[in-house]
C-alpha cells in the first residue's frame, strides 16, 4: 500500500490498542497478504509458483500481561477471544479467524516460543476472501508476534512452513509452500520465482517504475474449500500416479500429449487430463514469464498471463463468468491504452484479477475496469495498485 495507507492502519491498530488495554504497545509486528502472478495450482504439484508481497498488511500490536494467556481483540471480525499458550491445544471443529491464531500460537509454542501471557489488537487491510492470502498474512504476523514475545528466531523458511502447518491442521487447508512462504520471506520491489519442490527461491526484481501491479476485486466469491480444491488436488495425484510418477512437475508436455490415452477413461471423460494439462503448461509458463520480466519483453509477460488465465478457465476450471469479465475489459484494453497482461489470482471461483499496467495509465485503467464491470454484472470491482512489498517484520 502507499506509505500513507500503511501508516493509517498504522495509527488504526495503536489507537485500538489503547482503547482496548489502556496503555500503549511494546512489540508492533506486521506481514503483507500476497498476489500471485502466475503459477496457479502448481504449488501442490511441485511446480513453480511466482508470487510477490502486496502492500496491504496484517499489523499486531500487542503488550506482555499478567495472564497466562493471550487476549486477543481482531479489528475485522468485532471480536475478542482468549487464547492459551499451550503447543497442545487441539483444532476446533468449525474454523473460524481464532484457528489460525491459535494454530500459529500454539505451533510457535512447540518450536520453543516462551511468550509470557499478552494482550493484543490484530488489524488487517488484506481484503478478506480475496484470494490475496489474508490467513497467511494472519499466522505469519501471529508466528512472528511469538518470536519477538518469546525470544526466539525460527527462520524464515521455518515460519513459513510452520504456518504452512497451521493452515493444514487448524484450518482444515491443504495448501502449498506459496502464501506463507512470499509473505515471510516477501522482499521490496522483487517478485519470487518459487521452486515448491526443493523450495528453493530465487528473488526478481520488479524495480521498473513506468509498470505497476493493478488487483481487481471482482467481489465474489464461490465456494472453494468444498469440493472444488479438493477435487483439482485429487485429479492432479491420480493424473501422476497413472504417469508413474510422483508429482506432475516431473512431467513434460511431450511425454503428457504422448500419454493422453493413460488419462481418458468412462468414469472420469477427459478431466483427469485437463487438469494435468494446466498444472504442466502452467510451470512452462511461470518460467517463460520470469524469464521476460527480467528481459524487459513485455509482450511475451502479456502473452503468458493471458495464455494462464484460459488455461485456468478451461482446462482447470477454476474461473467464473464475472472474474472472465474482469480479464476480458482489461485484455480490450490492450497493450496501447498500458495493459501488459491480466488473469485471474489466486485458488479461483471469483476473487481477483491480477494486471501488470503502465504506471501512468492506471488511474484510466482503473476507470475503465470499473464502469465496464458495473454495466456488464451489475457489481462494483474494488481495484489498487500495489509495488512489491517487504516480508514479515518487527516495526
Amino acid at each position: 500500500m502507499s506509505e500513507r495507507l500503511f501508516e493509517e492502519l498504522l495509527d488504526e491498530t495503536k489507537r485500538l490498542f489503547v482503547e482496548k488495554y489502556g496503555v500503549a504497545p511494546q512489540v508492533l509486528v506486521a506481514a503483507p497478504g500476497r498476489v500471485n502472478l502466475i503459477g496457479e495450482h502448481t504449488d501442490y504439484n511441485g511446480g513453480f509458483v511466482f508470487p510477490m508481497a502486496i502492500e496491504r498488511c496484517t499489523i499486531i500490536a500487542a503488550s506482555p500481561s499478567a495472564a497466562s494467556s493471550a487476549t486477543i481483540f481482531s479489528n475485522n471480525m468485532g471480536a475478542t477471544a482468549d487464547f492459551p499458550l499451550d503447543p497442545d491445544v487441539a483444532p476446533a471443529d468449525k474454523v473460524e479467524w481464532t484457528s489460525y491464531v491459535q494454530g500459529a500460537i500454539s505451533m510457535s509454542v512447540k518450536k520453543g516460543a516462551k511468550a509470557p501471557g499478552f494482550n493484543a489488537v490484530i488489524n488487517s487491510n488484506v481484503p478478506l476472501g480475496g484470494g490475496l492470502s489474508s490467513s497467511a498474512s494472519l499466522e505469519v504476523a501471529v508466528a512472528t508476534l511469538m518470536e519477538e514475545l518469546g525470544g526466539v528466531s525460527f527462520g524464515k523458511v521455518e515460519k513459513a512452513l510452520m504456518c504452512q502447518q497451521v493452515e493444514h491442521v487448524y484450518a482444515k487447508m491443504a495448501c502449498g509452500i506459496m502464501d506463507q512462504f512470499i509473505s515471510a520471506l516477501g522482499e521490496k520491489d522483487h517478485a519470487m520465482l518459487l521452486d515448491c519442490r526443493s523450495q528453493e527461491s530465487k528473488m526478481i526484481p520488479l524495480t521498473d517504475p513506468s509498470v505497476s501491479v493493478l488487483i481487481a476485486n471482482s467481489n465474489v466469491k464461490h465456494a472453494l474449500t468444498g469440493s472444488e480444491y479438493p477435487e483439482r488436488r485429487a485429479s492432479c495425484e491420480e493424473a501422476a500416479r497413472r504417469l508413474g510418477v510422483k508429482l506432475l512437475r516431473d512431467v513434460d508436455l511431450e511425454t503428457l500429449l504422448a500419454s493422453k490415452d493413460k488419462l481418458i477413461d468412462e468414469e472420469n471423460g477427459d478431466r483427469l487430463f485437463k487438469r494435468a494439462f494446466h498444472a504442466v503448461g502452467e510451470d512452462v509458463r511461470t518460467l517463460k514469464m520470469a524469464d521476460a520480466l527480467v528481459a524487459g519483453d513485455w509482450e511475451t509477460v502479456g502473452a503468458q498471463m493471458y495464455a494462464s488465465h484460459y488455461s485456468l478457465r478451461d482446462d482447470y476450471e477454476v474461473s467464473c463468468p464475472e472474474i472472465d469479465v474482469l480479464v476480458e475489459i482489461a485484455r480490450n484494453i490492450g497493450m496501447e491504452g498500458g495493459v501488459i497482461g491480466s488473469r485471474i489470482t489466486g485458488g479461483g471461483f471469483g476473487g481477483c484479477t491480477v494486471s501488470l499496467v503502465k504506471t501512468d495509465k492506471v488511474d484510466e485503467i482503473t476507470r475503465i475496469l470499473k464502469e465496464e464491470y458495473k454495466n456488464q454484472v451489475g457489481k462494483e470491482a474494488t481495484i489498487f495498485s500495489t509495488r512489491p512489498a517487504q516480508g514479515a517484520r518487527v516495526l
